[in-house]
Order: structure tokens, then C-alpha cells, then sequence
């Protein structure tokens, strides 16, 4: 059986741009939940490789709802 935590990481949008993910990181730093973004891009040299993979946009489980509303997932 499988536990889940509320520290637990989720992704909560996935961008075809790093840059885009980094703007949803501010924005949701700006507003007291801590974000990561995560991306097979290698660090952003290559990032055609993260558009066709997806840049992800990760929270802590317990923040996904309020990252959810702040930015616009339905």
C-alpha cells in the first residue's frame, strides 16, 4: 500500500517552455507556495527537447488546490 503526504510533490501544470514554467514559479512564490520546475531540457540548452518532453511545474500537495486557482486550472 502506498502512503501519500501532504509534502508529497504534484504536478500541478506542465508548459512546453522553461521560461513559461519560471513565470508560474514567480508567480506562485509571489503568493507563499513554494514551487519546483522540472524539465529533461539539460538545464535549459536544449529547449526543444523540454518543449517535446514538457517543463513541469511542481507544489506540495497540500498547496495543489490554491496553485490550481492562482493559475487558472479548471
Amino acid at each position: 500500500m502506498t502512503q501519500t503526504h501532504s509534502d508529497d510533490l504534484v504536478v500541478v501544470r506542465t508548459f512546453s517552455y522553461r521560461h513559461e514554467a519560471e513565470l508560474g514559479r514567480s508567480m506562485l512564490e509571489g503568493h507563499g507556495v513554494d514551487a519546483i520546475v522540472s524539465a529533461d531540457d539539460f538545464g535549459g540548452f536544449q529547449p526543444a527537447v523540454g518543449a517535446m518532453t514538457g517543463v513541469r511545474l511542481l507544489v506540495r500537495r497540500s498547496d495543489e488546490k490554491k496553485a490550481g486557482k492562482l493559475l487558472g486550472n479548471t
